[in-house]
C-alpha cells in the first residue's frame, strides 16, 4: 500500500467518527463512555490486531529466530486470544492500544520515502499513536479519563471534534495531493 493511499483511508476512518459526534453528539459521547470496557469492540479490536501482529512476524526475515519462528507464531496467537479471555476489564481500550501501535508502523514503515517534509505531520501524528498505544496497554483506564476529560465540557467536546475533523480533512487532502506523487 502506498503513503497516498494509507493517509486516505486513516484520515476518513478518523473524520467519519467526528462528523458523527458533530451531528449526534450525545449518542457519541454514549459510545466513548462505554467504549474502553466494551468487550465486543475489545474482542474485535484484539483479534485484528493479534492476525496483523502474525502477519508481520510472518512476513518478517528473522534469521536469528527462524527455527523458533512457528514457536513465537503460537506464542503470540496464544497471548492475543488469551488476552480476549483473561483480560476482558477495559478490553476495547487494550484493543485499541495494540490496533494503534501496529497502525503507527504501516504508517511509519510506508511515509519513510517519501519525499516531502510534510509527511512529518502524519508521521508525527503515528509517533502520538504509539506513546497513546503504549500508555494505555500499561494502564488502560487512562484511555477512559482521556475520554472523560474530551466529554466533560459541553464547548470543550464540540471544538476538540471540530478540531478532529479539520485535521482528518487535512490528512486526505494531503494524501489525495503531496502524497500522491
Amino acid at each position: 500500500m502506498t503513503f497516498s493511499i494509507v493517509t486516505i483511508l486513516i484520515g476518513v476512518a478518523y473524520g467519519l467518527p467526528q462528523v458523527y459526534g458533530l451531528m449526534n453528539p450525545d449518542a457519541f459521547k454514549q459510545r466513548l463512555k462505554a467504549f474502553p470496557r466494551d468487550v465486543t469492540m475489545g474482542y474485535v479490536l484484539m483479534l485484528i490486531s493479534t492476525c496483523w501482529f502474525l502477519y508481520n512476524v510472518y512476513q518478517e526475515d528473522i534469521s536469528d529466530f527462524e527455527a523458533y519462528k512457528n514457536l513465537m507464531l503460537g506464542g503470540f496467537a496464544a497471548v492475543g486470544i488469551g488476552s480476549c479471555i483473561y483480560l476482558r476489564d477495559f478490553l476495547g481500550a487494550r484493543g485499541l492500544a495494540v490496533f494503534l501501535l501496529l497502525l503507527a508502523k504501516l504508517v511509519v514503515d510506508t511515509g519513510r520515502w517519501v519525499e516531502t517534509p510534510l509527511r512529518l505531520i502524519v508521521i508525527t501524528w503515528a509517533y502520538v499513536w504509539i506513546l497513546a498505544g503504549m500508555w494505555w496497554t500499561i494502564s488502560p483506564w487512562r484511555c477512559r479519563d482521556w475520554l472523560a476529560w474530551n466529554m466533560a465540557d459541553e464547548a470543550r467536546f464540540k471544538l476538540l471534534t471540530m478540531i478532529r475533523a479539520a485535521f482528518s480533512i487535512l490528512v486526505i487532502i494531503l494524501g489525495a495531493t503531496v502524497f500522491r506523487g
